[in-house]
């Protein structure tokens, strides 16, 4: 059975919460992040060199990195579902949704957590963060215009994408981005994403 080394209040949620929208079975082994550092404990190394989190175990094989797993999962375990058939121009596009989440839009996002804990020494790269950061939420809120999910119908790619709106609701960066705060409610509306909750836990992005 896939196990998914889940690290609380991480982005490993979004595992838990795919493989409950596709109904597959699985096992969470659970970790906890270092109360005064928020690091992971270093078990997870004994999973992969780089003791991240998520982490999957599938047939003997451990395979890490947000959107190497979620590709994964969907081909293995998906049966066709929540991605657009292979070899379609919707594919194409949803393979670009699902590499964009972690290959730039979270950039910004995760530099200007850094810099926050920096106070007055980030002056100088502040506005250059905020900028991008505008940019690339601009870019998915004009992308969801008129449209329930990032596709129209729900994929893989939302789940993926769904932690750069939830990073961005934190930050207080959506007041004036109105299709990412009501795709991020209607995501958090669904059944597998509270199902996810309650076997994962609640985590905080504040």
């Amino acid at each position: 059975m896939l196990v998914v080394h889940h690290l609380n209040n991480s982005r490993s949620q979004r595992i838990l919460w795919l493989l409950e929208e596709l109904g597959a079975p699985y096992q969470i082994k659970a970790y906890q992040r270092d109360l005064t550092t928020n690091l992971a404990p270093p078990e997870l190394e004994a999973v992969h060199p780089l003791g991240k989190s998520p982490v999957i175990e599938d047939d003997g094989h451990v395979i890490a990195e947000s959107g190497a797993v979620v590709d994964y999962i969907v081909r293995k375990h998906g049966g066709g579902r929540l991605a657009p058939k292979p070899g379609t121009w919707d594919h194409e596009a949803y393979l670009e949704w699902l590499h964009y989440a972690e290959g730039s839009a979270m950039l910004p996002l995760m530099i200007n957590l850094y810099i926050m804990r920096l106070g007055d020494a980030a002056a100088p790269l502040k506005p250059r963060v905020d900028s991008e950061i505008d940019r690339h939420l601009g870019y998915v809120d004009k992308a969801l215009a008129g449209k329930d999910y990032i596709l129209g119908d729900f994929t893989a790619a939302d789940v993926q994408l769904s932690f750069a709106g939830e990073v961005g609701r934190a930050f207080g960066r959506l007041e004036t981005m109105p299709n990412i705060r009501a795709w991020v409610e209607r995501l958090h509306d669904r059944p597998a994403f509270k199902a996810s909750i309650e076997k994962g836990g609640a985590y905080n992005l504040a």
